[in-house]
C-alpha cells in the first residue's frame, strides 16, 4: 500500500529526488543536507517527524561517461521522480530522459573550459596543478584528477546533455534557478544566455551566489520541489 503523506494543504505519495552534486561535492553536500531537513520540518507532526520526501545524493565518478552509468544505475535502483542537478552536476541530470528537472547555477558551459584544460593538462606538471587548486574538502566528496583524457570527454558529454533539451526535441520539464552574484556568470561557466537559447524562460533568478544560501534552499528551491511533485500527482 502507498504511504500518503501531508505537506501544508495537500497530500502526496512518499516520493524519491535524485540529487547530483557538482564538481567536487558529494554524499555530504551542504545544499541537498538542508533541503532535507527543510522537507522534514514541513511535515513534522506535534509528536512525531519523518522525511517523506526523500533526498537521495550519492558520490560518483568525475569521468563523465563513468558517472552517467552510475547514475543511470541510482535510477533503476530508486525510480525517483525528480532529479535535481546543481552546478556541474546540472550537465548529469540533462541526460536523465523522463523526469522533471530542477538546476541550480546549471554550468552547462564548464565543458568548454574542460577542452582547454585537456590540451594545457598534457603539459608536464599541470594535471597535479589542476588537482591542487581545484582539491575538494575533507569527506564523503568526489575525487578530482584532471587528467586530459577523462576532460576531453566533457564536450561529449555537454553534446548528450543538451540534446534533451525543448530546442532539441526533448519533451521533460525544466527550471533552473541563478543566482545575481555568481562569480562562475562573469567567467561563463554559468550563461543565463545559453540556458533560455536551449531551455527557454522556464528559469528565476534569486538574490545570492553560485552556491544558493540557506534561506533560498528552505524557500524558492523547497516550494519549486514540492509544487512539481504535486503537479505530477
Amino acid at each position: 500500500m502507498t504511504k500518503v503523506v501531508i505537506f501544508g494543504n495537500f497530500a502526496m505519495d512518499m516520493k524519491n529526488v535524485l540529487y547530483i552534486h557538482g564538481m567536487g561535492g558529494g554524499g555530504d553536500s551542504r545544499i541537498p543536507s538542508i533541503l532535507s531537513d527543510e522537507l522534514n520540518r514541513r511535515n513534522c507532526s506535534s509528536d512525531s517527524c519523518s522525511n517523506e520526501i526523500k533526498i537521495i545524493i550519492r558520490t560518483y565518478d568525475f569521468d563523465p561517461e563513468i558517472a552517467h552509468q552510475q547514475i543511470s544505475g541510482w535510477i533503476d535502483d530508486y525510480r525517483p521522480d525528480l532529479i535535481i542537478g546543481e552546478s556541474l552536476g546540472a550537465l548529469h541530470a540533462l541526460r536523465i530522459k523522463g523526469l522533471p528537472h530542477i538546476l541550480i547555477s546549471p554550468a552547462l558551459n564548464a565543458p568548454l573550459y574542460f577542452s582547454v584544460m585537456a590540451w594545457i593538462s598534457i603539459l608536464p606538471c599541470m594535471t597535479r596543478l589542476f588537482d591542487r587548486i581545484y582539491r575538494p574538502r575533507e569527506g564523503d566528496r568526489q575525487k578530482l584528477h584532471f587528467t586530459s583524457g577523462v576532460l576531453k570527454k566533457y564536450m561529449p558529454h555537454r553534446i548528450a546533455a543538451l540534446q534533451n533539451s525543448p530546442r532539441s526535441g526533448g519533451k521533460d520539464f525544466f527550471y533552473a534557478f541563478f543566482g545575481t552574484d555568481d562569480h562562475y556568470r562573469k567567467t561563463g561557466v554559468v550563461s543565463l544566455r545559453m540556458w533560455k537559447k536551449y531551455f527557454g524562460k522556464t528559469y528565476s533568478i534569486y538574490d545570492g551566489t553560485h552556491f544558493m544560501e540557506e534561506r533560498h534552499i528552505r524557500t524558492i528551491l523547497a516550494d519549486k520541489l514540492i509544487y512539481i511533485l504535486k503537479m505530477r500527482e
